[in-house]
């Protein structure tokens, strides 16, 4: 497996995978790998001939109050984990590599102003950027996202949609820990407190499927469900808490398929994201 920081460097290797007729797949991350992307490359490496994953913690997707600074960074681990899954290339650019006097953005409205869009105004302009230079400069035939960053998953399909790139975009079940927690790089942030206070979103979202599942029809009722089971953990501040049309994002009064609800909320200073999806 080779570590490649140059898109010069990448290039002729993509191109002569393409000579060969082999396929490929991207995994998108921004390293600190854990369980949750492994499971990314594991259906990637079944999937495809090829597999490059991006490690990248991607500067325009941060809004300076945010994390970028402090986001958590482990190449050697990274690397022994893509090597063990079967990756081919990870790709580890510098931000210098990736934006030198750049000019140009992409951007999308309606469904990223909304859920994290909302606290979080310039995310996705930066997700919707760095993803489609991934997408110029490996050429996947498929893409890889995981399924607890579901607004994200849909931005990206959408992005594909309108931009006709011509990659299918395949979306990965949520990993959890043994005690229902969603694999998250920010868990490291959380405190043995926080940590233990944390289980509160999957708690809380396991009641709203429960709900759903059992023919509840007011969407209110389950996000009022949703939202007390968090409040009544002192260390959570709820972001948010939403019941929206899994394709369009806009709120639904009235439970019906396919559906997201989304959560986001802050343990102590450490905001994290969970969702349940129902097809």
């Amino acid at each position: 497996m080779k570590i490649i920081k140059k898109i010069d460097e990448l290039r002729p290797i993509i191109k002569s995978w393409k000579r060969e007729g082999l396929t490929i797949g991207l995994v998108p991350t921004m390293g600190y790998l854990h369980e949750g992307h492994k499971s990314l490359i594991d259906r990637a490496v079944k999937e495809n001939d090829r597999v490059v994953v991006s490690d990248f913690v991607n500067p325009t997707q941060f809004a300076p109050n945010e994390d970028f600074e402090t986001y958590p960074r482990d190449l050697d681990a990274d690397a022994a984990l893509c090597e063990a899954a079967g990756a081919d290339v990870i790709f580890n650019p510098e931000p210098d590599e990736m934006y030198r006097d750049a000019l140009t953005f992409v951007d999308m409205n309606k469904i990223t102003k909304v859920l994290c869009g909302k606290t979080r105004p310039i995310h996705f302009s930066g997700v919707c950027t760095v993803v489609s230079k991934l997408f110029n400069i490996v050429t996947p035939d498929r893409a890889y996202f995981g399924q607890k960053d579901a607004q994200q998953l849909c931005v990206i399909k959408k992005m594909v949609e309108d931009l006709n790139f011509d990659i299918e975009i395949v979306g990965c079940p949520i990993v959890r820990e043994s005690d229902g927690l969603a694999k998250s790089s920010r868990n490291t942030y959380l405190s043995p407190e926080e940590r233990k206070a944390a289980l509160c979103l999957s708690r809380s979202l396991e009641i709203g499927r429960r709900m759903a599942e059992s023919g509840e029809t007011d969407a209110k009722a389950i996000t009022d469900a949703v939202r007390n089971e968090i409040s009544k953990e002192p260390l959570a501040r709820i972001d948010y808490v939403e019941l929206v049309d899994l394709t369009t994002l806009e709120p639904l009064e009235t439970v019906k398929k396919p559906l997201l609800c989304a959560i986001a909320v802050y343990i102590g200073k450490t905001r994290l994201i969970d969702n349940f999806i129902m097809e």
